[in-house]
């Protein structure tokens, strides 16, 4: 049987109602580095990224990532105040095994807690199934993230398990990572959900 062609990762723009992806560039390093200020953002990643110069340290990874064929970067803009307001990528993208990550995830306080999470993630999602042809789409989050947990789970992504003592964090804390997927088979009920999610006026939790 022959090999499946490689995905498509060129850089491309993935818009909606709420939120905008755009491709990361450097050119895009202040913005982020303001729109990442505040310290609550960071409190889950292994890293803090809230300083200028650490920004360019997660832009500078992700491009990197971006050229070996492993990511597709994006910064979030929200549709309408034209705002950078955050970035997320589909990473660890594994062509043969056709599956990849969505993580890297962060939104400024007051982008929090509102359609554009929900909306960014289905955008995503939708690329990965229905442009890349991927059979499966990952995440991972902090066990002790109980925020993050409810909204994968809010999304319909199905958790898995736990990776314990799976990173060393920044400050020292040796963190256990819990796993969710979405599946290609599991896809079309997944997004007719998150466009019912994305069809209510109110904020929501994700």
């Amino acid at each position: 049987m022959a090999a499946a062609a490689p995905p498509d990762l060129s850089p491309r723009t993935l818009a909606g109602h709420h939120v905008r992806l755009e491709p990361l560039l450097d050119a895009h390093v202040e913005a982020l580095a303001a729109a990442g200020a505040a310290p609550s953002i960071w409190t889950w990643f292994p890293q803090d990224f809230g300083t200028p110069a650490a920004m360019r340290r997660f832009v500078a990874q992700a491009l990197a990532w971006q050229q070996a064929g492993t990511a597709q970067a994006f910064v979030q803009i929200d549709a309408a105040s034209g705002a950078v307001v955050g970035s997320t990528r589909l990473a660890q993208i594994d062509a043969t095994h056709r599956r990849a990550e969505i993580g890297w995830t962060w939104l400024t306080p007051s982008a929090q807690r509102s359609a554009i999470n929900t909306e960014a993630k289905y955008l995503l999602l939708r690329h990965a199934f229905e442009t890349l042809g991927l059979m499966r789409v990952e995440f991972k989050t902090d066990s002790l993230n109980e925020k993050s947990r409810r909204a994968l789970k809010r999304i319909g992504a199905t958790e898995e398990g736990v990776f314990r003592r799976h990173m060393l964090t920044e400050s020292g804390r040796v963190r256990d990572s819990v796993w969710f997927s979405v599946v290609d088979v599991e896809w079309p009920a997944v997004r007719a959900h998150l466009e019912q999610l994305l069809a209510r006026p109110q904020r929501d939790a994700a």
